[in-house]
């Protein structure tokens, strides 16, 4: 076997040009087909990953996916608003653990910002039960507080004490539209987490109101200017008359007309509206009888949705593509193994009298055969390792860029069982590909070899 092994090795060399070719042909095909497993399975693992330990998540009526994704992932924007009311009226409920709420709709500088409480510290669980940590800082807790994600500290360079405004909208430019009156002061940073959190910033549902209240509007959204005059009366007309019960208007200092009183609910400590909450029940049992519950709720449209119930819908969803990346895949090895047949058959016709000279020194027709075989077998497995160390080898790679651009963890890890079954099946096809050449070159006769063609 050892001297088998020998030949079968020294001829793949005396040909190197169409070795080489040969197991690139095959390691590209396997990059090919590990990659989309891989990638696959990966983004799976990201997305399922992101939340953990959250029963439910509930929004505005709208679809199911959308508030998924719109809320916990990042993606997209939020189907609507729920009153603040509505938010405390379901905190309240019996089969309820903890609430999260959630206000989206500001950013900065391309990142989210999330306006929520100190309990999403608390609450949210990713991968296998991992919790945010802080890198540096603590948590928020007033107004003026935000606390960055590892990304957005990295890449905007931001440190503690760091100060920042917030644009108005997801989209929102740099310098148009920020709040700046309302600037945040940076006093915590978390540790990253490969989800989505590490491209967002996280303030109190304070700051986010007294954000947009510190703009100030006059009657009618029209903002009032210190020193401002009251339209003149007409000459015989009644001053206005007060509403029964109602208090007189403020003077501002120095203005010599009513001023605008700002409504009460400017400044309390909860907002309007929200994006989305997240919802942690006490027991499992009661998830599905809560869900039926909220969706039902009449006084208000809204949609609860089990965020492993929504994944698995968007897995089905997405099946036909993935099943169509496989057969590429597929189609891809069936190529390679065709390249290399080629490349063993059509070399046979200068190998006539290499096989003679076998023939002639004693080598027997299966050992022609079994020469042939091993030759197309160390082929596959070169090139079956070289696709293998080239998967591994670019998920490493482009691993960052992967994660900033779409917001996908892939860990770089071996090969799982499905991925060792698709090595084991090219395998087992590469050196069946051998028995062809194999064949014919064990119907040639010693006297084909040494007689010559013309």
């Amino acid at each position: 076997m050892r001297v088998l092994f020998n030949l079968a090795w020294r001829s793949l060399r005396n040909r190197p040009v169409t070795s080489i070719l040969t197991v690139l042909a095959v390691a590209l095909s396997i990059t090919l087909l590990l990659g989309v497993e891989q990638a696959r399975r990966g983004m799976r693992e990201s997305f399922t990953g992101t939340i953990k330990g959250t029963d439910l998540v509930v929004g505005a009526r709208g679809g199911t996916l959308q508030l998924l994704l719109g809320a916990v992932f990042g993606i997209g924007s939020p189907t609507g608003s729920v009153p603040y009311g509505v938010y405390e009226q379901w905190a309240k409920h019996p089969a309820i653990r903890w609430t999260v709420p959630l206000a989206i709709g500001d950013s900065h500088r391309g990142y989210r910002v999330i306006g929520t409480t100190p309990g999403l510290f608390e609450h949210w669980r990713y991968r296998s039960a991992g919790t945010l940590t802080f890198a540096e800082g603590k948590v928020i807790a007033t107004a003026r507080d935000v606390v960055l994600g590892s990304d957005v500290a990295e890449k905007l360079r931001y440190a503690l004490g760091s100060e920042i405004t917030v644009g108005h909208g997801l989209n929102a430019v740099a310098g148009l539209g920020d709040h700046e009156s309302h600037p945040f002061v940076v006093v915590g940073i978390l540790k990253q987490t490969f989800t989505p959190l590490d491209r967002a910033l996280f303030v109190t549902l304070d700051g986010i109101e007294a954000m947009h209240g510190d703009e100030g509007a006059g009657p009618g959204g029209a903002p009032t200017m210190p020193g401002a005059e009251a339209p003149p009366v007409m000459p015989g007309a009644s001053p206005p008359t007060a509403m029964p019960g109602a208090s007189a208007p403020s003077v501002m200092p120095g203005a010599s007309g009513p001023a605008y009183t700002p409504p009460s609910n400017i400044f309390q400590d909860q907002p309007k509206a929200l994006s989305a909450f997240l919802v942690g029940t006490k027991t499992r049992f009661e998830t599905l009888r809560l869900q039926r519950e909220i969706n039902q709720f009449k006084a208000e449209p809204l949609t609860a949705v089990i965020p492993g119930v929504t994944l698995a819908e968007l897995w089905r969803t997405l099946g036909t593509v993935e099943g169509g990346l496989r057969l590429v895949g597929a189609l891809t090895i069936i190529v390679g193994l065709i390249g290399m047949l080629v490349s063993l058959y059509s070399s046979l016709e200068a190998r006539r009298r290499e096989m003679a000279v076998l023939r002639a020194v004693g080598a027997r027709p299966g050992m022609i055969v079994s020469l042939l075989v091993l030759e197309s077998g160390l082929l596959t497995l070169l090139g079956c390792v070289l696709g293998v160390g080239m998967t591994m080898g670019g998920f490493a790679i482009a691993q960052g860029v992967i994660e900033s651009r779409t917001g996908v963890h892939i860990a770089v890890q071996a090969p799982g069982t499905l991925e060792w079954l698709y090595i084991g099946v090219v395998l087992s096809a590469g050196v069946l590909v051998g028995l062809v050449p194999a064949w014919r070159a064990y119907r040639s006769s010693l006297a084909d070899g040494l007689s010559p063609r013309l």
